[in-house]
């Protein structure tokens, strides 16, 4: 996952302990103790390699990753949004497929980037 907020977050952290047989009542209290103390020590619970689940974070400003979530974005507003509706999943997987061959011909063109390439130096 990439760093966004919402993928350390405590509802995730929770979800993570209950899978992995971790009680609820270890984890502390979200900005003042434990595990849920802090994004960062969310992230470093998630990201355990001793757990059955565990999270590995993108580097920040991953660029690549950023451009298959725009794109990700523009296929779920246009075409998974809530008001569809599918039969069955080959359907949707033959929808997903035109609306790609669509997209690359009509409508793909480059993202433009608005962040300068020192800004995203780690």
């Amino acid at each position: 996952m990439d760093q966004l907020n919402t993928h350390k977050s405590e509802s995730l952290v929770r979800f993570v302990a209950a899978e992995c047989g971790i009680p609820q009542d270890s984890l502390g209290t979200k900005g003042r103790s434990g595990i849920l103390k802090s994004r960062e020590t969310r992230s470093e619970f998630l990201s355990d390699s001793d757990h059955r689940i565990r999270i590995v974070y993108t580097p920040k400003h991953c660029s690549w990753l950023n451009q298959i979530e725009c794109w990700f974005s523009i296929l779920s507003r246009r075409l998974l949004n809530v008001r569809s509706s599918f039969a069955s999943i080959e359907i949707l997987q033959q929808k997903i497929k035109r609306f790609i061959a669509y997209y690359n011909k009509h409508l793909a063109r480059p993202f433009r980037w608005t962040k300068e390439a020192k800004t995203l130096q780690i």
